[in-house]
């Protein structure tokens, strides 16, 4: 395997073994409960991996960006489910690059040790879905604070944040010369909001991913937790969209690994007909193509990465790894529920459970088909379809 595939080893068998601390039957628990993982998250942070990002000046890490994405694949490789924390590294990208002195100083230490956890991110609304620039939530200058009115949705983890990184309209749409003008980012404190109109509802869903909507009614924030320049918030947020890809893509090639060596040992194991089912190339096929298909994807995010670290242009190569991944990892899910027949379904097994977490990354945190039309337009020259 390449020198990529093997990079952050020491990380890949700590992470692993704190997971191994959090098996099967404690994600099914969590799955039946509808309830989030505290006691993963917790030891992920005492641990310092969700400080991966934050530089050590302010108490973390320092790694770059390929760093958290081999703790987020060792996630998912385990059989656990980086969705309920991976917001933090992936939020952080718009707080180190546009933030403040103040504001790193503030927050970023507190977010390295635990104390806060920064792990909601406000940008989509149910009228606007990932058209991001037709948001309605606003934010009104008053005085040294801005008033927030507005809506958002599948905001995940909001209960279980602290901190809130959220995008709203500082200045009406009709009156900027481009849509993606007037458009704000802010760090909002949601301790003392959920007590001065902003509420929280949840919304079940067919994944344990702990997502809600949210009202904001008059919510009062102070204008030094304004992120960077008002009105160029949508390219602060565009900047971190590659960051969230490549780490999407690293958790997808990690469920595809485990995908795969599931089916492999049960095909190994399960005897029919008198001989195993893996010596059928029925089965043997599908598994051996996931495969194939996992690391040439894998290969992908690790190119992206690279790019990203090396401060290059890196939209196509974040964008296609996201995709590629998130194919590799249902055609994996695919592969192996086959491989399991009935006992596919069953609970104990935890394959219906990642098959049902993995199948949204095809459509969240960008859809499979936006990505596309994102290639056509942006790099092989097409016309614009929306």
């Amino acid at each position: 395997m390449n020198s990529a595939a093997t990079e952050y080893r020491e990380i890949r068998e700590e992470v692993a073994k704190l997971c191994a601390e959090f098996p099967g039957e404690y994600w099914q628990k969590l799955d039946r409960e509808h309830a989030y993982p505290s006691e993963f998250v917790q030891a992920l942070t005492q641990a310092g991996y969700l400080a991966a990002l934050i530089p050590e000046e302010y108490g973390g890490a320092g790694l770059p960006l390929s760093g958290a994405a081999a703790i987020l694949e060792e996630i998912q490789r385990a059989g656990g489910n980086g969705g309920a924390c991976h917001a933090q590294m992936y939020i952080m990208g718009a707080i180190l690059r546009h933030g403040s002195e103040e504001q790193k100083r503030e927050y970023l230490p507190r977010i390295a040790s635990g104390e806060l956890r920064l792990q909601a991110f406000g940008v989509t609304e149910p009228t606007s879905g990932t058209d991001t620039t037709s948001l309605r939530t606003t934010a009104r200058r008053e005085g040294d604070e801005y008033v927030i009115n507005g809506q958002k949705i599948w905001t995940s983890r909001a209960e279980h944040s602290d901190l809130m990184l959220l995008l709203a309209r500082t200045t009406p749409r009709d009156q900027v010369a481009k849509k993606t003008d007037g458009l704000s980012v802010f760090i909002l404190d949601m301790n003392k909001a959920k007590t001065a109109g902003l509420t929280i509802r949840p919304i079940r869903t067919m994944m344990n991913h702990a997502t809600t909507e949210v009202f904001f009614e008059n919510v009062r924030v102070p204008a030094r937790n304004l992120v960077g320049e008002e009105g160029k918030g949508f390219r602060y947020i565009l900047s971190g969209m590659n960051a969230e890809r490549i780490l999407i893509g690293a958790e997808c090639i990690g469920d595809a690994k485990w995908f795969i060596d599931k089916a492999r040992g049960y095909a190994c194991e399960r005897v029919v007909f008198g001989r195993p089912i893996g010596q059928n190339q029925g089965i043997q096929f599908p598994i051996a193509r996931a495969h194939a298909q996992m690391r040439a994807a894998e290969l992908m995010v690790h190119h992206a990465a690279q790019l990203y670290e090396a401060g290059e242009q890196c939209g196509e190569e974040a964008n296609i790894a996201k995709m590629l991944a998130a194919e590799a990892s249902w055609a994996a899910a695919e592969a192996c529920v086959q491989t399991y027949g009935g006992f596919g379904f069953a609970e104990e097994y935890d394959v219906e459970r990642k098959f049902r977490e993995t199948r949204l990354y095809q459509v969240a945190p960008i859809s499979t088909n936006l990505i596309l039309s994102y290639i056509s337009e942006h790099v092989l020259g097409m016309p614009r379809s929306y």
